[in-house]
């Protein structure tokens, strides 16, 4: 083989390579058109709802994944039920056993759409350990044991996909994984249960109370019969766990997650939010303190231009804000076999793609590979500072707002606007008020005082304000 030369600055020769020599290492082999093969356990909304894409959709997959995509197999306790799909599978895929999905040699992504704890658990990490790839929608599980599995995925070099446990349709996974991966995570602040937030859009639109509006939302299928994880706020802290370890890299402790439902909220305490021009949501609500993350669910007034307040009916929204890329948002359906469906796809194709170009090491389940944080401390809810609203149910007497104001200014409580009801009206009536800034320490024992006061009533509301100051 014959080799080139030029000439140096310096007058001396150097050797010029034929492109032959350019080649860094081997030549790579392409990988040759194959199928790559799923195993689905549990067949339920979301179940059906991804067997549905992968077939509908079997040939643009096809296309970008590089390799034909299909399920070889469907494990559920109940394999008779016509699930009234577009693309009915043949009876031959269902089993009974989900462990014959798992251990199956020619599957290679196993799909856990069962939800629960305990058995489900034990599925993924029976698949993770006998060496499969494995996608789940399972946000609850995620929240509590996600240490557990992350760290069994890292040592068997597998992949785990959980796009669909936040937000249904909406890609905030892979967002956090590779959209926003050169950024620090500064705030994140999400509508992440479809159920509440029909309720309160029912509540704020149609003015019914609480009790109608879930009625509504069960009958139309927003909700269980009772909606109990949504409406306390469990979902969303849930999905707010998933998040912040995303954010960060490390698991984060679900328990210590500060979590209120909605179901305390009036149609009253809708039409006052209203009068100061606000909107009152169920928000998921995460900040970056430094040392410390501020990690809280609970009922929230929020201004009514801001974007977040104009998330009605069962729809998602998740607004990110990066150091450097600013603000985001992320707004789609966050449930529902179709939304749903097709995040469990995205992760499908995801890992399909890495099994067809056989990357030997799948990335960490976090997207870290090095973790900054190894340990997350949440900021305790006594030391939150934001402002406030309160609904007190007093009696209709000379100098109740004096004693009211008076307690709230004992402990440094700055009342920045007050509505008060005249008289005329029978029993005790509502004197509402934001306040500026406080300390949640320091509202909670004000609040505790004026309670038992003999001219109240009843428990006062408070709620707190977000996204805008009065």
């Amino acid at each position: 083989m014959q080799n080139y030369s030029i000439e140096g600055l310096s007058g001396g020769r150097l050797p010029f390579l034929t492109p032959a020599h350019l080649r860094l290492g081997p030549p790579k082999e392409e990988p040759s058109m194959s199928k790559i093969n799923i195993g689905i356990i549990g067949f339920g909304t979301v179940g059906a709802g991804a067997y549905e894409v992968l077939c509908a959709n079997r040939d643009i997959i096809a296309s970008r994944v590089g390799a034909e995509v299909a399920v070889k197999k469907i494990a559920d306790l109940d394999i008779t039920t016509d699930r009234k799909i577009a693309f009915a599978p043949d009876r031959s895929l269902f089993t009974l056993d989900a462990l014959e999905v798992i251990h199956d040699p020619e599957i290679q992504v196993v799909v856990e759409l069962i939800g629960g704890l305990g058995t489900a658990r034990q599925l993924i990490l029976e698949a993770i350990n006998t060496g499969k790839h494995v996608v789940t929608a399972n946000k609850a599980l995620l929240a509590e044991y996600g240490s557990e599995i992350y760290r069994a995925a890292e040592t068997q070099g597998v992949g785990l996909g959980f796009e669909a446990s936040v937000g249904g349709g909406i890609p905030i996974v892979g967002a956090l994984k590779n959209g926003l991966s050169a950024n620090r995570i500064q705030t994140c602040i999400g509508i992440l249960n479809g159920t509440s937030n029909y309720i309160l859009t029912q509540m704020t639109q149609e003015g019914i109370p609480f009790d109608r509006a879930v009625q509504e939302a069960v009958r139309l299928g927003f909700a269980e019969d009772p909606p109990t994880l949504d409406v306390e706020g469990v979902d969303a802290a849930h999905k707010l766990a998933i998040i912040i370890s995303l954010a960060l890299g490390a698991p984060v402790s679900f328990k210590d997650i500060h979590r209120e439902g909605i179901v305390a909220v009036t149609p009253d305490d809708i039409r006052f939010a209203d009068e100061f021009g606000y909107r009152i949501k169920l928000l998921a609500i995460a900040r970056d303190l430094g040392r410390r993350i501020e990690a809280r669910v609970h009922a929230a007034m929020i201004p009514r231009d801001h974007i977040l307040a104009n998330v009605n009916e069962a729809f998602n929204a998740i607004y990110v804000e990066g150091d450097f890329v600013g603000p985001n948002l992320y707004y789609g359906l966050g449930a529902g076999g179709r939304p749903t469906g097709s995040a469990v796809a995205s992760d499908i194709i995801t890992l399909a793609r890495n099994i067809r170009c056989r990357n030997q090491i799948s990335m960490p389940p976090l997207a870290h590979v090095n973790r900054q944080v190894k340990e997350i401390s949440i900021q305790p809810m006594q030391d939150l500072v934001t402002s406030y609203y309160f609904r007190v149910s007093a009696l209709d007497r000379p100098g109740v707002l004096s004693r009211i104001a008076g307690i709230l200014a004992q402990h440094q409580i700055s009342i920045a606007s007050v509505i008060q009801k005249g008289r005329g009206e029978t029993g005790p009536v509502p004197i509402v008020m934001l306040t500026h800034e406080a300390r949640e320490s320091a509202v909670q024992k004000a609040i505790s005082l004026i309670d038992q006061l003999d001219v109240v009533a009843k428990k006062t509301m408070v709620i707190r304000v977000e996204g805008g100051r009065p």
